[in-house]
């Protein structure tokens, strides 16, 4: 199974277009106004190329025309889209008002963590950046994010690298889950809203009755538990330890998509459900103990999974990861 990667500097230039669009139909950027290369890539954080492809493209559109000299001036609206004055822009124009590093993140996360089941890898922020047609400030936030996620960490040298999934690692990261998380989970139970159990154990039955289950719908459930439940223990310096070892939910996103076929059904599901059914009956040490059992069985199972994809698939090569 080969994996690619797609650079998304597509992405931001329309991204760029799009929001100076409507920067241009709101009057946020009058007529006349003089867009150059550099401002517009300062303003988005990327780089000067897909900032001139989203320039050439909204002269296209004669939203724009060339200066004398340098850049462009903004021309007068001509025609209404959505109430706004726009002049040839898509009717399904959809404006997200997204910092550039969140664009460019959820692919790079997905190409380092599906990396990790066969190797450690090192990342290079400056080709990074140019990977991606993005500012150094940008690649920078990204690998904040990672690091904020428990993906990347730095060695001895101060550079980023994420560690393989190696079996080590993987006991490692789940001996600190089943000590850490049924202490969040104790000290979350006082503040959980009424109903919210109930939604959960909905959930995870409607899961459980469906002849098909997909991989959002597990990664969704495994947010509830891990994330959304123990995250109302009220305890911040605990929240920080428990989100280390949860990298292993970033990884899962990746394993459960690419290792369907490996069990017949999933087994965390009824594993999930007895935790839910015992805090449902505020039996607190009982649904603590499950925890920690479905913690130690799914180590194992994390294992079997990560060495399933090892074996299928092929990573093609990226300029900002280098092999360790």
């Amino acid at each position: 199974m080969q994996i690619a990667s797609k650079p998304l500097s597509s992405k931001l230039y329309r991204r760029a277009c799009d929001l100076l669009a409507f920067d241009i139909c709101s009057g946020a950027l009058p007529a006349a106004t003089r867009l150059t290369e550099t401002r517009v890539a300062e303003r988005f954080g990327i780089s000067r190329t897909p900032a001139r492809q989203a320039l050439v493209e909204l002269e296209r559109l004669g939203l724009l025309k060339k200066a004398e000299g340098r850049g462009y001036d903004v021309l007068p609206a001509t025609r209404e889209i959505g109430g706004l004055q726009a002049s040839g822009i898509d009717d399904g124009l959809e404006l997200q008002l997204r910092s550039s590093w969140e664009v460019i993140y959820p692919e790079v996360e997905i190409e380092v963590v599906s990396r990790t089941s066969l190797a450690g890898w090192r990342i290079n922020e400056v080709l990074l950046a140019r990977h991606y047609g993005v500012s150094r400030t940008v690649a920078r936030d990204v690998v904040a994010r990672l690091q904020e996620r428990g993906i990347v960490h730095k060695d001895g040298s101060a550079r980023w690298y994420a560690p393989a999934l190696t079996e080590k690692h993987i006991n490692e990261l789940y001996e600190l889950r089943w000590v850490l998380e049924p202490l969040a989970l104790e000290k979350a139970v006082p503040h959980l809203p009424e109903g919210l159990l109930a939604a959960f154990r909905a959930n995870i039955e409607m899961t459980m009755a469906s002849s098909e289950v997909r991989s959002e719908q597990l990664d969704q459930l495994e947010q509830e538990l891990h994330v959304d439940l123990l995250g109302r223990c009220g305890n911040q310096a605990l929240l920080r330890a428990v989100s280390l070892p949860q990298a292993l939910l970033v990884a899962h996103h990746f394993l459960y998509r690419r290792t369907s076929e490996l069990f017949e059904s999933e087994p965390f599901l009824p594993e999930h459900l007895e935790i839910v059914t015992l805090l449902e009956r505020q039996d607190v040490a009982g649904a603590c103990e499950a925890l920690v059992q479905h913690l130690k069985v799914s180590r194992h199972r994390a294992m079997l999974r990560i060495r399933a994809v090892a074996e299928t698939i092929e990573p093609a090569d990226l300029p900002y990861l280098e092999r360790l």
